[in-house]
């Protein structure tokens, strides 16, 4: 006799998600990682004259910082080395296109003042760097608005209207260009963070170890602290 089974067939199962259907057939790592390759072979043609070498683009989450550069941070098996531009892959839901470029050409600023310039001591973003950047259409400024510091160990920047950077961005917009993949904010992510502690939020007057999430390097400081790695321009993380 053929077995019959002893839960209805309408019956919902409790505590099961709903099967999220994905195509085989895309490759996420390959569209985003070529979307940004095409963006600095770009760039790096239209504003630096093709003066800069290949770096390793990667996403990062790092604090509140939109993106970092580190010199030879990358080194091949056969002793090649190159350098890396990070970007922060969660500012990519809240920004546009324009914004989120313009961060991987600040980046880019600092890989052109590595190579061929003097940059500043510990990541210090220093006159020259602030030069480069005004010449290229993106101001610098400590607040990201008009009327902040241009130079200092953390600088952001605005998009300057009819400078070189904005210009180069309506010919890439024409072209269709987009950066296919956003990461989701961990509050809208199926099952939530996994990078929240099990252990609850730390006590007011309690200290925490925050770490640099790029160098590792550590510090001890009250729950609710900001401090930042200066050599990498990234905010240190509470472990």
């Amino acid at each position: 006799m053929p077995t019959r089974s002893l839960v209805p067939v309408n019956t919902p199962t409790l505590d099961r998600k709903p099967a999220i259907r994905r195509d085989a057939s895309i490759r996420p790592t390959q569209e985003t990682y070529d979307a940004l390759q095409i963006a600095f072979d770009y760039f790096n043609d239209r504003l630096f004259n093709d003066g800069l070498p290949n770096c390793v683009i990667t996403l990062k989450r790092h604090g509140r910082s939109h993106g970092f550069f580190s010199g030879s941070r990358f080194t091949r098996r056969d002793g090649q080395e190159c350098d890396e531009i990070a970007l922060n892959s969660v500012s990519f839901q809240d920004r546009s296109i324009a914004e989120t470029l313009s961060t991987l050409v600040h980046e880019m600023v600092h890989l052109w003042q590595h190579h061929h310039g003097q940059p500043g001591r510990g990541g210090y973003h220093n006159r020259q760097w602030a030069n480069r950047m005004k010449q290229l259409g993106l101001h610098p400024s400590d607040t990201g608005q008009v009327g902040g510091k241009e130079t200092g160990d953390r600088m952001s920047h605005y998009i300057v209207d009819d400078g070189l950077f904005a210009k180069a961005m309506i010919v890439l917009d024409r072209r269709g260009f987009a950066i296919p993949w956003a990461e989701i904010p961990a509050a809208q992510q199926n099952g939530g963070s996994r990078e929240l502690s099990v252990d609850g939020p730390p006590k007011s007057g309690e200290r925490v170890k925050y770490v640099c999430p790029e160098c590792e390097l550590a510090a001890w400081a009250k729950h609710d602290a900001a401090i930042a790695c200066v050599e990498h321009n990234a905010q240190m993380l509470p472990e």
